[in-house]
């Protein structure tokens, strides 16, 4: 089980739903404000890696929707100013743990990375098979 540093837009269903599923395959999650943490190019630059800049931006931003930020016209210092002064552009989540970042929320390279299953809600068979929802595969049907 890992601490995870989920940097989130707190109103978002979809980060929302994500971060219920962290917690649900038994990580700590630590949910911080992407929208209200003061990035500098420093901080912020190192999320990236080696990803091209388009792929940096939320395509649903405002800004990006309203055509008054075309992320493949930029390079990175313009971006990263960008993104800076409007953190909605900033592509989300972003997610630590320990020393590796990853941006967005891809469910195949993190349950590789961090694992995704969920953990044993601690109920024992019986109890599953008496709420109908034996989920472990043990070769029996239900009717």
């Amino acid at each position: 089980m890992a601490e995870v540093l989920f940097f989130q837009k707190f109103n978002d269903p979809a980060n929302s739903k994500q971060k219920a599923q962290l917690e649900a395959a038994g990580h700590t999650v630590v949910a911080r404000d992407l929208l209200s943490e003061p990035w500098t190019p420093e901080t912020l630059r190192p999320w990236f890696e080696d990803r091209p800049v388009e792929d940096w931006f939320n395509r649903f931003a405002p800004a990006v929707r309203g055509k008054t930020i075309f992320p493949g016209e930029l390079d990175e210092t313009a971006a990263l100013a960008a993104m800076i002064a409007d953190p909605e552009l900033i592509r989300r989540p972003l997610i630590q743990v320990g020393d590796k970042r990853a941006v967005g929320f891809d469910p195949t390279s993190l349950n590789s990375w961090i694992s995704l299953i969920p953990v044993s809600d601690g109920l024992s068979c019986e109890d599953k098979h008496a709420q109908g929802r034996c989920d472990h595969g043990h070769g029996h049907h239900h009717h």
